[in-house]
């Protein structure tokens, strides 16, 4: 993935346990950065020195583990990458905009893998990656036949990110009829999920 000058994550939904959040602790440390950190009864602050800037990481404790919770705008390519590495160490779920010259790439991340990016430049809008379905059609088709659940579950699991996606992208275009389909759509897929877990 190519780095860019300024680089905003939003929609973070990373969750960690103390032990990642002290590797990522020391992995900055290993990089160079000045940092200190702060704990309460309900969140954990990292404060990164990045030049000029003083970025705040903020986690929420949730009983024994930690969910990293903001957006946050990064100028620094190595921090960059620390970040990107602990959204794909932790199979995080992210979007990753990065700013060049009067474009936006937008990379949509579930589960620390890209599954979607799009250049956008203007009023412009341009894919340039689609995760592609691992399942065949002939394996979809029989999954939709069968009643077996372990048949059916992984086909869940791609419609729910599928979907995901759709709504992540009508969220951004402001396309409230999309968002209200894709809602419905994914109280669906979770409900068949419930049933097929149970």
């Amino acid at each position: 993935m190519n780095r860019s000058y300024e680089v905003e994550y939003c929609n973070l939904e990373l969750r960690f346990d103390r032990r990642h959040i002290q590797q990522f602790i020391k992995s900055l440390i290993q990089e160079g950065y000045s940092l200190y950190w702060n704990e309460s009864d309900q969140h954990f602050t990292i404060s990164i020195r990045s030049g000029r800037r003083l970025v705040k990481l903020r986690f929420q404790r949730i009983g024994d583990r930690f969910k990293m919770i903001g957006d946050y705008s990064i100028r620094d390519e190595k921090l960059s990458e620390v970040m990107e590495r602990m959204i794909g160490d932790t199979r995080g779920h992210a979007v990753v905009k990065r700013f060049r010259d009067r474009q936006i790439v937008i990379e949509n991340i579930m589960f620390g893998e890209l599954i979607r990016m799009v250049e956008v430049s203007g009023v412009e809008q341009k894919v340039l990656f689609q995760k592609e379905l691992v399942v065949t059609p002939d394996e979809m088709v029989k999954a939709f036949k069968s009643n077996r659940a372990e048949e059916r579950i992984p086909l869940v699991r791609l419609e729910l990110d599928y979907e995901l996606a759709v709504l992540h992208e009508a969220i951004e275009n402001g396309n409230e009829e999309q968002k209200a389909k894709s809602l419905a759509k994914l109280a669906e897929l979770r409900q068949e999920m419930l049933l097929l877990e149970m």
